[in-house]
């Protein structure tokens, strides 16, 4: 039957690949998934050989030289669609990357393992490459923060303080609110040097406060002042997250593309909330400097087919 195929091929290969970041290399695990797309005209792709080809692909960068990981996805994706003679060829890695850093007051070392996503594609066209960063932070309601200074409002009222007293007390005072768990993503897709540790800074600055797997007392409460004193909902964290990725990297070509994704793990209900923003450079700044409402929002899949 001649109807050719989108996506045909591997998915969940693990495998310990070397990366290059700052100078330094680390050994690390990572999942692979690798598909191509056949032509009407081929049967199928040869499945028994994507397990040769990773092989061979990630060899020479594991054994040879380290590289970052979107740099990494990028090579092995032009290896697999030369051997498979695929029309194209996508990858994308996701490796749990470990960034060493100290607490907010305490100062004590400690380590944060964060997603580190390498996605590219390989056709005739050329190539297109995306790298990614998956973070944990902490979001504080608004909208419950909101009822609880309302509703605290009214008992200092009733226990004698005037109106302007109550203001200040409400301005100096962290008020109470449900915290999110949230997981922020940000993808961005170029040609462009990116440092994923900024990435990183930018999806943690975009939550009410980043967490830490260490904390001494003086430190929880750090976080949690911090986290209260800015409540954000899961669509401000996506907004926030793009528009500081354009101002860290000014650079970007209006081509480019940017993707940020917010899902907040509820406390108080029985489901989570989930943001999602994507677009090309060009879409997004028109819309932040302009207004302009873009006709539609670019999706990655499309992006990296063009």
């Amino acid at each position: 039957m001649r109807i050719g195929l989108s996506r045909v091929g591997v998915t969940g290969v693990s495998k310990a690949i070397r990366l290059s970041h700052a100078g330094t290399e680390k050994l690390i695990s990572a999942e692979i998934e690798c598909t191509v797309d056949l032509d009407a005209s081929q049967k199928g792709v040869h499945m028994s050989r994507f397990p040769e080809l990773f092989e061979e692909a990630i060899d020479e960068v594991v054994i040879g030289e380290a590289l970052l990981v979107e740099a990494l996805a990028e090579h092995i994706a032009r290896h697999i669609a030369e051997r498979q003679r695929a029309l194209r060829a996508e990858v994308r890695i996701d490796a749990r990357y470990p960034l060493e850093r100290r607490t907010p007051v305490s100062g004590l070392p400690t380590q944060e393992m964060v997603g580190l996503i390498g996605i590219a594609t390989a056709s005739d066209r050329g190539v297109r490459r995306v790298v990614g960063v998956e973070a944990t932070g902490i979001n504080a309601c608004p909208c419950a923060q909101g009822l609880v200074r309302g509703r605290a409002a009214e008992r200092l009222l009733e226990g004698g303080f005037d109106e302007d007293d109550v203001e200040r007390i409400l301005e100096l005072v962290p008020l109470a609110t449900h915290n999110q768990r949230g997981r922020g993503t940000l993808y961005v897709g170029t040609e462009a040097p990116v440092n994923a540790e900024q990435l990183v800074a930018v999806v943690e600055s975009s939550m009410s406060s980043p967490v830490y797997e260490l904390l001494k007392r003086p430190d929880e409460l750090f976080v949690v002042e911090h986290a209260h004193l800015q409540p954000r909902f899961a669509e401000d964290s996506v907004r926030l997250a793009l528009a500081g990725v354009l101002e860290a990297y000014p650079v970007l070509d209006d081509a480019d593309f940017l993707l940020a994704r917010q899902v907040n793990l509820e406390t108080i209900h029985n489901h989570d909330v989930i943001a999602e923003r994507s677009g090309t450079v060009g879409e997004l700044r028109a819309e932040l400097d302009e207004g302009a409402r873009p006709a539609r929002h670019t999706e990655l899949r499309e992006w990296l087919a063009r």
